[in-house]
C-alpha cells in the first residue's frame, strides 16, 4: 500500500545534512503518520522502522526504496545519504582540463565503446591525436565528425 500524499513535504525535510533515520522520522511525522502506519505501508514491522530512524539498522535496498516511494523523498539521495560510498559507483568519471573545461579528446579516447563501434584503428588514433593539439576539443563527437571527415576523403567520396 503507498500512500499518496497532498502534503508537501517542507524543504528542510528534503535532503539535507540530516542524518537518515532523522530525515525519515520527519517526513513519516510530517504525514502524521505513526511508525506502526508506515510499517505497514512497506511490510516490515514497527520496530523496524524504529531501529532505522534511530540509526541502528540501515534498510535493504528494497525498503530503502519502499519507504523513499511511501513518503515521496528522493531515493537517489537517501540511498547516498545510508551509504555514502555508493556515489563514487554511479558517478561518471570526471573528464575536465585544469581551465574546468570538458576535455573531449579524453572522453573520446578511453570510450572503448565508441571506439570499438566505429572500429577506429591506433593509427587514426594518432591522427586524431594531432588534431586535438591544434586546440582543445570540448564535445567527443567532434572526433567523430573529423574521422568521418577523413575516412571519406581517403575513399574519394567527397
Amino acid at each position: 500500500m503507498r500512500l499518496e500524499s497532498t502534503l508537501d513535504i517542507p524543504l528542510e525535510y528534503k535532503m539535507t545534512k540530516k542524518k537518515p533515520g532523522t530525515l525519515i522520522r520527519e517526513a513519516r511525522n510530517s504525514m502524521r503518520l505513526t511508525q506502526r502506519d508506515l510499517a505497514g505501508m512497506v511490510g516490515v514491522k514497527a520496530s523496524h522502522i524504529a531501529y532505522i530512524e534511530s540509526e541502528q539498522r540501515n534498510p535493504s535496498l528494497a525498503l530503502l526504496r519502499r519507504i523513499a516511494d511511501t513518503l515521496g523523498l528522493n531515493r537517489r539521495e537517501l540511498l547516498f545519504m545510508i551509504h555514502p560510498d555508493a556515489k563514487h559507483l554511479t558517478e561518471e568519471p570526471n573528464h575536465e582540463t585544469k581551465a574546468g573545461k570538458p576535455d573531449g579528446w579524453r572522453q573520446f579516447s578511453t570510450n572503448q565503446a565508441i571506439l570499438r563501434r566505429y572500429n577506429i584503428t591506433s593509427a587514426e588514433l594518432k591522427v586524431l591525436r594531432q588534431v586535438n593539439a591544434l586546440g582543445p576539443v570540448s564535445n567527443p563527437r567532434s572526433f567523430l565528425f573529423v574521422l568521418n571527415s577523413i575516412r571519406m576523403a581517403a575513399n574519394g567520396n567527397l
